[in-house]
């Protein structure tokens, strides 16, 4: 099952009831599942909803893995304009909670602890990014069916703009008599697919209690436990008459609020709550922190039966009063008749049994750039490669070299004049000890290598001092140790041309059998997807043939990395409506792509604007599964690729990472010269699953010549 996003459209929509119901729902089916919310009020401190079902559910994670952050780090965070630096830390929490748990249900922010303005598209990001279904939840207290209809439609085009993950909607607290229409107005908004629930007002669930109000304030006990504290709050009175007029305004469930030191009106209170001819009292409210006087004490603790708490609060009766109004209803932990009552709503409205089947087949294909990054952590720390960088004293591969290290992404060797590396680690302050640090001019493996280095070349006219010569070179040097194993990657070209980096690779590595040439792909993190373009980096006029295998490698680069391929080939026109020799060139990469590959989803000719835009792909090609959808780009030359990824890259902020070579025996991936630290902590992630892949493909081949071994013996 996929997790859950459940995020009010605003403050007062009462999500506590639809979480609680999600929380029953899943936990019956789950033994494993969840809860996270994106802040704490405090370090270590649960909040009321928290609590609750940390104690019902039985969660047994400690309350720092049930929150992002704290709202104080999280302010401060966005005051200095590190927002996506906010939303990592968040994400990197939610992730280590999901891996313990089949599911997780997140229950958004309240709307009180950032600017609430923002609160809403903060949300919608960590649910895009959480990879979640996202429920949302409208208020509906106080508002009529059209009012509640407009907030829905809305919280709906808000998160269509997103590209939110739709499961569905639940319009909450809504007057009996408007039930009906407001589910009639959203079926006429709204599209098919777009579920929508009503959840009629209920006055228990609407309404605080006296623990609430407690927890809220702050408040002192100073009598009343049990039942006492979990009376609901019907209304409140402010208690300053003399008694015959005080008793005139008292109702059914009502809070008096009174300074400490009016004992007249505390004693009436109590007095009323246990006469028959006077409505019931939910609580006493004393302010100004004045202390009980000794005979009042003494009259009340005499008493034999009271269900009136009484709490103490150090603030006047002005300030309690706004403080008392500011509290919302919620559910606390212990409240059985608040906790019936929420589930008895929930599955009296929801069709329990069908939203479940739908929560059970949903899968997010959305992959974004802080997912896509920390997938790509999280595959390379599972199971470490050793990974080589050519350029050791750059300044950029030392501070990725650290954070790689601190990570415990890869097992790294630096390349170059060992005391200039150490000499420039400790200029830089950076905490690399005990990192391997190899100089190719005074390495014991340079024999070595260069002895391989010869036979492999010397068909070509390479003699063994040319060899012996070129291992200087820490391009060789380390190509060389990936062809001999003592690698199992290489990323280089932070201070090196393209060709410097590759070279060594198209001479010693080479491509795998069944690909017909080495290219390239960029993955690019536009801000709420990553697209896979290729070939950008290396094959200047790829003809159809070379086409259709650039267009296959890409799919499967595409795959390893989490990414559904869904292949375009883009050219100036779509479908069949271009004529020309660049035109019929994709057709025919189509045709041999779609020959050698039919399983994968491939489209072509078509334009990049059908490629990716859903309303101009139906447009032009109304029966295609790729257009408007398409994940993989496939460009018709290096010219118009390079170009593309440049300018998407510049114009959009989009993060792009590569090029990553494709169709190499071992990984050999280039940066580019003006890569930043983000850039090569990625690329070399990304060399290190290439690695993982590679492995597991030479440990499935020998797994399958030992069996055909054994059954021939």
């Amino acid at each position: 099952m996929q997790s859950i996003y459940i995020a009010g459209a605003g403050s007062g929509s009462g999500k506590s009831v639809v979480v609680l119901g999600f929380m029953e729902l899943l936990s019956a089916v789950n033994q494993r599942v969840g809860f996270f919310r994106p802040f704490a009020p405090k370090e270590n401190e649960l909040d009321n909803l928290t609590a609750l079902i940390k104690s019902r559910y039985e969660l047994p994670f400690p309350a720092e893995m049930l929150y992002g952050c704290t709202v104080e780090t999280a302010r401060q965070l966005i005051g200095s304009g590190h927002y996506d630096e906010l939303l990592k830390l968040i994400m990197n929490k939610f992730k280590a909670l999901e891996e313990r748990c089949d599911l997780v249900v997140c229950a958004g922010t309240n709307y009180d602890g950032l600017i609430p303005a923002l609160e809403f598209d903060f949300n919608a990001d960590l649910a895009i990014n959480f990879s979640c279904s996202l429920v949302i939840v409208v208020k509906g207290f106080g508002r009529d069916p059209q009012e509640a209809v407009d907030a829905l439609h809305i919280a709906h085009e808000l998160m269509r703009e997103r590209g939110g993950d739709f499961l569905a909607s639940v319009v909450n607290g809504v007057a009996a008599e408007h039930v009906e229409p407001i589910k009639a107005l959203a079926r006429d908004l709204l599209t098919a697919t777009e579920t929508v629930y009503v959840l009629p007002q209920q006055s228990a669930l609407s309404r605080p209690t006296i623990s609430e109000i407690q927890r809220a304030l702050g408040a002192t006990i100073l009598y009343g436990e049990g039942d006492a504290l979990h009376q609901v709050v019907s209304c409140y009175r402010i208690a300053a008459m003399e008694i015959p007029d005080f008793l005139r305004y008292i109702e059914d469930g009502c809070l008096i609020i009174t300074p400490g030191d009016r004992a007249d009106i505390i004693l009436a209170s109590l007095a009323a709550d246990v006469s028959s001819s006077f409505p019931r009292v939910a609580g006493l409210l004393l302010t100004g922190g004045l202390p009980l006087a000794d005979t009042v004490r003494r009259l009340i603790e005499g008493l034999r039966r009271t269900k009136v708490a009484i709490l103490q609060v150090p603030t006047d009766t002005f300030t309690t009063v706004m403080d008392v109004h500011q509290v919302e209803a919620t559910i606390l932990p212990g409240d059985d008749r608040k906790i019936a009552a929420a589930l008895g709503l929930f599955e009296s409205q929801i069709r329990v049994e069908e939203l479940r089947q739908r929560i059970a087949v949903r899968h997010s294909e959305r992959v974004t750039p802080l997912m896509f990054e920390y997938e790509l952590i999280r595959r390379a720390k599972a199971r470490q490669q050793r990974i080589v960088l050519p350029e050791g004293s750059d300044e950029r591969i030392l501070r990725a070299a650290e954070i790689l290290t601190l990570r415990g992404v890869a097992e790294l060797t630096l390349l170059g004049n060992p005391d200039k590396i150490r000499r420039r680690i400790a200029e830089l302050g950076l905490k690399l000890d005990g990192i391997r640090i190899l100089d190719p001019v005074t390495a014991p493996e340079r024999e070595r290598y260069a002895q391989t280095y010869f036979e492999l070349r010397q068909h070509k006219g390479i003699s063994l001092q040319m060899a012996h010569d070129a291992l200087e070179d820490v391009s060789y040097f380390g190509t060389l140790m990936v062809y001999c194993g003592d690698a199992d990657g290489m990323v280089s070209g932070a201070a090196h041309t393209t060709q410097h980096t590759i070279r060594p690779a198209f001479e010693t590595v080479r491509t795998k059998p069944d690909v017909q040439l080495v290219s390239s792909v960029f993955f690019m993190c536009l801000p709420d997807r990553v697209l896979v373009y290729g070939d950008c980096a290396v094959n200047p006029n790829p003809n159809a043939a070379e086409l259709a295998d650039i267009a296959i490698s890409s799919a499967t680069t595409a795959i390893a990395f989490g990414i559904e391929p869904r292949i375009a080939m883009l050219s100036y026109s779509s479908g069949d409506s271009g004529k020309g020799e660049d035109v019929e060139k994709v057709r025919e990469a189509v045709r041999i792509a779609r020959e050698r590959r039919p399983d994968l989803k491939l489209e072509g000719p078509i334009q990049y604007d059908a490629a990716v835009d859903i309303e101009i792909g139906r447009s032009k090609m109304p029966d295609s599964e790729v257009a408007g959808y398409a994940t993989v780009l496939i460009f018709p030359d290096l010219n118009t690729g390079n170009n593309t990824y440049k300018a998407v890259q510049r114009s959009a902020n989009a993060v792009a990472i590569g090029p990553v070579l494709q169709g190499l025996n071992k990984p050999v991936n280039d940066l580019s010269r003006g890569c930043t630290v983000t850039d090569i902590v990625n690329t070399v992630a990304i060399t290190a699953i290439q690695a993982q892949n590679e492995a597991e493909i030479v440990s499935c081949q020998l797994a399958v010549a030992s069996a055909i071994k054994q059954e021939t013996l």
